[in-house]
């Protein structure tokens, strides 16, 4: 998964996106059921992962990743991994599953309405250069961040003194 991941995330998409061996641990640790792979004889050609985390409602889902090997793809894989994943997290009470699609990959796009998602907001990254540095092409993308500092912090602000009772809804 770890590889096959590296191989078709474009990881300096936005500057939050990380793929590192702690976004596949974190998640196949998780008691949601969400977490699905795909299988060619010994070789993983798909998977995706979900959780029932998203921000800080409970009974909203997350389905964070899903990749398919290249020469796999076209064969209706990630529908089914979308699908059996969306079934999991319902199955686990999520009222909503939420997904994120880089706006230029136009087939995550069409593969999440495909799986009944529907645009819900749209989000513009806004980037200030620091003004005592040099300029930089603006085609290039933002350097990726380090693996695990997504989640590290994400975990810090959710979970410091966590009450899920507690939480607004």
């Amino acid at each position: 998964m770890l590889d096959l991941g590296h191989e078709v995330f474009d990881v300096t998409a936005k500057p939050y996106t990380s793929w590192s061996l702690t976004s596949v641990a974190e998640h196949l640790d998780s008691p949601d059921g969400a977490c699905w792979v795909a299988l060619d004889s010994d070789r993983v050609v798909g998977f995706v992962l979900g959780s029932m985390e998203f921000e800080l409602r409970d009974d909203w889902a997350y389905l964070e990743w899903i990749a398919v090997a290249p020469d796999m793809q076209g064969q209706g894989i990630a529908k089914r991994l979308v699908d059996i994943c969306s079934d999991a997290l319902f199955a686990r009470g999520a009222l909503r599953i939420v997904t994120d699609v880089e706006g230029r990959n136009t087939a995550s796009a069409t593969l999440m309405t495909r799986s009944g998602f529907t645009a819900a907001a749209s989000v513009t990254l806004f980037v200030r250069p620091n003004p005592a540095e040099p300029e930089t092409d603006p085609d290039v993308g933002l350097p990726p961040i380090a693996p695990g500092t997504k989640r590290a912090l994400i975990r810090r602000g959710r979970l410091a003194g966590d009450n899920r009772a507690n939480r607004p809804r």
